[in-house]
C-alpha cells in the first residue's frame, strides 16, 4: 500500500516500513512504529523554534522524537534524525496527557515539535495537538512540510504556527534530501496561510543556491509580503562541503537584497549580526532587538522604548510590524545543552570522544548517548568540557562506559604530551596579552566561563572575556565602548562559527572599534575548523593560540600537528579542504564501519 503521511508516498509491503522507518504496513493499515516516545521535553522560548513574529518571548514546551522523512546532506540534526535508535531506552514513553500536563505545569503557552520532523511521528503529533488545543495551548512545529494534503488537512484548525525549512525550489534540490516536487511545499504553504496558520520560512544560504533563494522569496511574496524569511547562513557539518559556506558579510548583503522582496528577512547562524532585529518596513526604525542564540536560534532582547508590547507597531511612523500576539519580557529558559540545536552539538561532542577512543561502529556511539541521557548527564557534560581537567574526566568516564579504558588512557597520554610544552612555556612568559574571544562578528563575545577562554589562559593570555557580562548561549553582543575600554592586544575568532580576520578587521575599523589588536593586525582564527572547542582536536587550537599569543616563544607547526593528530587517532591524514565544522566526524567523507540498521525497513517509492 502507499503511505499517505508524506508526499514521498512510499509503497510499503505488508510487514515492512517506508523510507523513514517510522511507519509499518500492519495488515493494510499504516501504523506508527514508535508512538509517544520523546528524546527531549524542555521549556524554550519561541525564538528557539525559531519563530520571530509569533508571540515573541513566549515560553513553549519543546518536544522532540527521532527520525525524519528526509535525509538532507549535512543535516545539522543528523545525530537525532538518522543516528539515534527510535527504540532507544533514552527515549521516554509519555502519553499526550503527560505532555500537555507538563507544558501547563511549566508555565508554557504552547507545545512545539521540533529538531526532528513531526512527519516522522505524525500520529503522536496529531494526538498531542488535539489535546493541547482542547486544553487551551498553542501548537507549533518545525517541518520540511512535505505533507500530503490528506495528512495536512487534519492539522488545520489545530496548528497555530510552523517554521518550514524549504530545501530548494528545484527538483534536484528536493531529490538530494529524498523528496521530489518543490511545488508540494509551496502548495502546503498556501494552504496553511489560507487557514490562518502563522508560517515562517527558513532556507539555507550557501554559495551555490542564491538564485534558488531569490525564486523562493518571489514565490512567498506572491502569497503575502508579510512572510518571514529566515536566511540560515550555511554551517557545513557531517557530509557537507566546507567550500559552500558563505562569508558572514556576503550573507548579510544578500539578506539586504532579499528585504526588497520580503521586508521581514532575517539572518541566522551569524553571532553579532543586527540581521535578527525587526525593522520598520516603511522607515527602517528598529522595533525589536534580538541576538544570536546558538545554531538556528535567536534570543529576544528588547522592544524599542516607544513600542507597546500588546500591539507591535513602529514608534516613529506607526507602521504595523506584522507580529502576531503580544511580546513577553525576554527570558532565558534554556539550560546547558537543553533546547534547540545545541542539544545535537552536545551529542556530537560525546561522539567525538568515542571516535577518538577508537569507536568505529554507530552502535557504540549510540550506547554512549543513551548512557549520557539516561543518567541525566547533560549539565555535567556542559560543565566538564569547559576545562582541560574536566574534559579529561569525561574521557575517563566514557572510556569506562565504552569498555575502552586502555584507549582512553592512550588518548589522555597523547593529549598531555601535546599540552605540556604549552603549559611549560606559558609559565615563563613575562607578560600575558589582553585577549578577546569573539564568535562571528566583532562585538559577539564568547561568555567568560567557556573553554576557549580557558585555553587562552593555558596558552599564556589574559582573557578579558572573563570580566565581560556576556551571559548568553554561547555568549552575547556587547557594546563597542566596552571593547574599546578593555583594548585587547590579541583577538581570536571562534573556529566553529567563524569569520575571516581581514573582514573582521575591516568591520572593526568601519564601526570605530579602535583597539590594539586591530591596529597591529593580531586578529586570528585557527586554521583547522572547530579546533578550539568540542572535539579532542582542541589540542591543535591550544597550540595555535600559543603561537599567536607568544610568537617569540612558540612555533608549533600546526599543519604537521594536524596530520600527526589525525594519523594517531584515525590512522590517516585528511586534506584540509575536506574538514568542515563538525565536532564529531573528522572530515566530510568519514563513515562508520557499521551503522545501526533496522531490519524491518523495506520500501519502494
Amino acid at each position: 500500500m502507499l503511505c499517505q503521511i508524506c508526499q514521498r508516498a512510499c509503497r510499503v509491503p505488508v510487514g515492512a516500513s517506508g523510507a523513514c522507518g517510522r511507519y509499518a504496513n500492519a495488515g493494510g493499515a499504516m501504523v506508527e512504529r514508535f508512538p509517544d516516545r520523546y528524546l527531549i521535553t524542555s521549556p524554550i522560548s519561541v525564538e528557539t523554534i525559531p519563530l520571530l513574529h509569533f508571540h515573541p518571548g513566549a515560553p513553549f514546551l519543546q518536544v522532540s522524537t527521532v527520525g525524519c522523512n528526509f535525509a538532507c546532506p549535512g543535516c545539522i540534526a543528523t545525530v537525532t534524525a538518522r543516528e539515534m535508535r527510535p527504540d532507544s531506552p533514552a527515549l521516554r514513553h509519555l502519553p499526550p496527557e503527560a505532555i500537555v500536563d507538563m507544558a501547563l505545569a511549566k508555565g508554557c503557552v504552547g507545545i512545539a515539535f521540533l529538531m526532528n520532523d513531526p512527519l516522522a511521528s505524525y500520529h503522536t503529533f496529531l494526538r498531542v495537538a488535539r489535546l493541547a488545543t482542547d486544553r487551551g495551548l498553542l501548537v507549533g512545529c518545525a517541518s520540511n512540510a512535505y505533507f500530503t494534503e490528506a495528512s495536512l488537512r487534519p492539522l488545520l484548525g489545530l496548528l497555530d504556527c510552523i517554521n518550514i525549512g524549504v530545501k530548494g525550489m528545484s527538483a534536484a534540490a528536493m531529490q538530494a534530501c529524498g523528496g521530489g516536487d518543490p511545488g508540494v511545499v509551496l502548495r502546503n504553504i498556501r494552504l496553511l496561510h489560507a487557514h490562518g496558520v502563522h508560517v515562517e520560512v527558513a532556507c539555507m544560504d550557501r554559495r551555490d543556491n542564491r538564485e534558488d533563494t531569490r525564486q523562493l522569496a518571489r514565490a512567498l511574496a506572491g502569497i503575502s509580503k508579510h512572510f518571514v524569511l529566515q536566511l540560515m547562513r550555511f554551517v557545513p557539518i557531517e557530509t557537507a562541503d566546507p567550500a559552500l559556506e558563505p562569508p558572514i558579510a556576503d550573507t548579510e548583503a544578500f539578506a539586504a537584497e532579499l528585504r526588497r522582496i520580503l521586508p521581514n528577512t532575517y539572518v541566522f547562524n551569524t553571532p553579532g549580526t543586527r540581521g535578527l532585529d525587526t525593522l520598520c518596513p516603511e522607515c527602517g526604525e528598529t522595533i525589536v532587538s534580538r541576538d544570536f542564540y546558538g545554531p538556528m536560534g535567536a534570543r529576544l532582547l528588547s522592544l524599542a522604548p516607544d513600542v507597546a508590547a500588546s500591539e507591535v507597531t513602529c514608534g516613529r511612523c506607526g507602521s504595523d510590524a506584522a507580529i502576531v500576539g503580544s511580546v513577553s519580557p525576554p527570558a532565558m529558559r534554556e539550560e546547558a545543552f537543553q533546547g534547540g540545536y545545541p542539544f545535537t552539538r552536545g551529542l556530537e561532542i560525546v561522539e567525538s570522544l568515542c571516535l577518538a577512543m577508537g569507536a568505529t561502529s554507530q552502535a557504540e556511539v549510540v550506547g554512549a548517548w543513551e548512557h549520557l541521557l539516561s543518567q541525566g548527564m547533560l549539565l555535567e557534560l556542559h560543565r566538564g568540557i569547559q576545562t582541560i581537567a574536566g574534559y579529561f574526566g569525561l574521557i575517563r568516564h566514557f572510556g569506562d562506559v565504552l569498555g575502552r579504558k586502555r584507549q582512553a588512557d592512550g588518548l589522555l597520554e597523547y593529549l598531555t604530551a601535546m599540552i605540556e610544552p604549552v603549559r611549560a612555556g606559558a609559565l615563563e612568559v613575562h607578560a600575558r596579552p589582553r585577549t578577546y574571544y569573539a564568535m562571528g562578528k566583532p562585538l559577539f563575545a564568547i561568555k567568560g566561563d567557556r573553554f576557549e577562554n580557558h585555553l587562552v589562559s593555558v596558552a599564556g593570555g589574559d582573557s578579558i572575556n572573563t570580566v565581560l557580562k556576556a551571559d548568553g548561549r554561547p555568549g552575547a553582543t556587547i557594546d563597542a565602548a566596552v571593547l574599546r575600554r578593555l583594548d585587547p592586544e590579541v583577538i581570536f575568532i571562534s573556529s566553529f562559527i567563524s569569520n575571516d580576520p581581514k573582514s573582521f578587521c575591516e568591520e572593526c575599523k568601519g564601526s570605530g572599534i579602535d583597539v590594539a589588536a586591530v591596529r597591529s593586525g593580531r586578529v586570528h582564527t585557527a586554521p583547522i575548523p572547530t579546533s578550539d572547542f568540542g572535539a579532542p582536536k582542541w589540542v591543535l587550537g591550544l597550540r595555535y593560540l600559543a603561537n599567536m599569543l607568544h610568537p617569540e616563544r612558540f612555533c608549533f607547526d600546526i599543519e604537521n600537528d594536524t596530520d600527526a593528530y589525525h594519523r594517531h587517532i584515525f590512522g590517516k591524514a585528511f586534506p584540509l579542504a575536506t574538514i568542515n565544522r563538525s565536532f564529531a566526524k573528522p572530515n566530510r567523507f568519514w563513515n562508520f564501519e557499521e551503522t545501526v540498521s533496522d531490519p524491518c525497513v523495506e520500501h519502494r517509492t
